[in-house]
């Protein structure tokens, strides 16, 4: 088990390698691990490019929460970390840290990082600290041929001590606001 890096919440488990849930579908388990057996042992997560660090102007909207930010220039296009957490496919309407990595006619399949999961968790939306995002979720499949969510740059490189951002999407915001409610 790897170490957690500095700033790492305690009540969350750190995670190198994805944990699947129970709720996944063998069908869905198969085409997510791909060319990986459910014996085999899944590659860890690519090292970050990025490290956490706590989040202090009163203007940021996540104040007081952590961000993620460049720990070194970073090239356009490139993988910066991997979303790593919980794979499931049963419901969380509550939790900020749920993306979606697949989905079948008869399935959904997320990725949870609210109680496991690694730096990718801290990246923050961009609305109120950037006119637009330096980074996007993207799906990939690794070497072994197990799917990933990865968070990549854009266009255009980050510059060293940078926050790392991304666009929740406007259903994210959406379904936050009817929580809230």
């Amino acid at each position: 088990m790897s170490r957690p890096p500095k700033h790492w919440p305690t009540h969350v488990q750190y995670l190198i390698v994805p944990r699947f849930h129970p709720s996944v579908s063998d069908d869905a388990l198969s085409f997510v691990r791909g060319n990986c057996s459910a014996r085999d042992p899944l590659p860890p997560a690519s090292q970050s490019l990025g490290v956490i660090h706590p989040i202090t102007a009163p203007s940021h909207p996540a104040c007081g929460q952590f961000g993620l930010f460049a720990a070194k220039k970073i090239p356009p296009r490139t993988l910066i970390v991997e979303y790593i957490g919980e794979v499931h496919s049963d419901e969380r309407p509550t939790s900020d840290y749920d993306i979606s990595l697949y989905r079948s006619h008869s399935e959904s399949v997320g990725v949870d990082a609210s109680e496991m999961g690694n730096e990718g968790r801290f990246v923050n939306d961009y609305r109120g600290i950037r006119s637009k995002p330096n980074a996007e979720f993207v799906d990939r499949r690794t070497a072994r041929g197990d799917l990933r969510m990865g968070i990549w740059s854009q266009a255009e490189e980050i510059r060293k001590g940078d926050e790392i951002l991304v666009s929740y999407g406007k259903a994210w915001w959406t379904a936050r606001t009817l929580i809230d409610s």
